[in-house]
């Protein structure tokens, strides 16, 4: 049954833009909404996943950025949508678009070897704080992702210098764990649906992870770094993001189209196979999640030298 909103609806197709090319996290988050959307008819148009990738998202955000005020237009974004104005890769400024949901939350988890001689995170914390460039991370794809911030957020918090730490990128996850098992690199800051399976094979542990409170299931016993006394929660998330003066009609609209996707039986039997958390938060508890990020964020890359606004 389509979501009909206060007033209004679309009147033609709806594009579901993605800042990256097909099969990565976020496209396969746009894919899963468009297929509950269409296959629970909940909007009467057509809805088409659109790829604009380049410049870490930076692309597609220009795109939505050329349809103010337009309903039809609606982006699955992470933290790009902060990272890319903070360093300097974008002038758009979250502020320039309209939170619309939190969709999901994936922890991040940092992770060794099995025979690694670090023995927990409190160990990892104490090395690191005499000896910033002790331990080489494998932190993502990237300077700005969500798992290099994670990390470098966490320590940061912890007084180590981050600007000392020895953090090394790679094309993909599946490079990164490679390097990690293979033994040349001592550490990896990842998505946990990314170790789980060496984790299950008992070639990795994990010391801990950036969440908000302990996973179930095989990630009970490793401890949050909160509960460290580090006080970051930072963790990978998906937003769904419009373009800057939708109307309160708009964003009522998407937000029942939502509530529907997030309590669907399908979506949610995904998030639990892919470990994330449902997170589902409307609107103003979006910008505010934006706002409190932005501003982590900011001063940690005013600290590495990234900063560029």
């Amino acid at each position: 049954m389509p979501v009909h909103g206060q007033g209004w609806k679309p009147e033609r197709p709806v594009e579901i833009v993605v800042g990256s090319t097909p099969g990565g996290g976020l496209d396969r988050t746009a894919r899963l909404m468009q297929r509950v959307v269409q296959e629970r008819r909940l909007i009467d148009q057509q809805t088409v996943v659109l790829n604009k990738p380049g410049g870490a998202g930076a692309v597609a955000l220009a795109y939505l950025a050329q349809h103010p005020g337009d309903g039809h237009h609606v982006m699955v974004s992470g933290q790009a949508l902060l990272t890319n104005h903070i360093m300097g890769r974008s002038k758009l400024h979250y502020t320039d678009f309209t939170a619309l949901a939190l969709l999901a939350v994936e922890a991040v988890s940092f992770s060794v070897r099995a025979e690694s001689p670090l023995k927990d995170a409190r160990e990892l914390i104490e090395r690191l704080r005499k000896e910033p460039g002790a331990i080489s991370v494998a932190v993502g794809t990237g300077v700005g992702s969500a798992t290099q911030t994670s990390y470098a957020h966490a320590m940061f918090t912890a007084g180590i210098d981050v600007r000392k730490m020895r953090q090394v990128t790679f094309g993909s996850g599946g490079e990164s764990m490679t390097a990690l098992l293979g033994g040349h690199i001592d550490a990896i800051s990842s998505p946990v649906s990314s170790v789980i399976g060496q984790l299950r094979a008992g070639r990795v542990r994990v010391l801990a992870v950036g969440a908000p409170r302990r996973l179930p299931g095989e990630l009970a016993e490793v401890p949050t770094w909160t509960e460290l006394g580090v006080k970051s929660e930072i963790a990978v998330w998906r937003a769904l993001v419009g373009p800057k003066g939708m109307s309160p009609a708009q964003i009522a609209f998407w937000d029942g189209v939502v509530a529907r996707v997030v309590n669907d039986a399908e979506w949610q039997k995904e998030l639990e196979r892919s470990l994330a958390e449902q997170s589902h938060q409307d609107s103003a508890a979006t910008l505010k999640h934006w706002q409190t990020e932005y501003a982590q964020m900011k001063a940690l890359y005013s600290v590495l030298g990234l900063a560029k606004q």
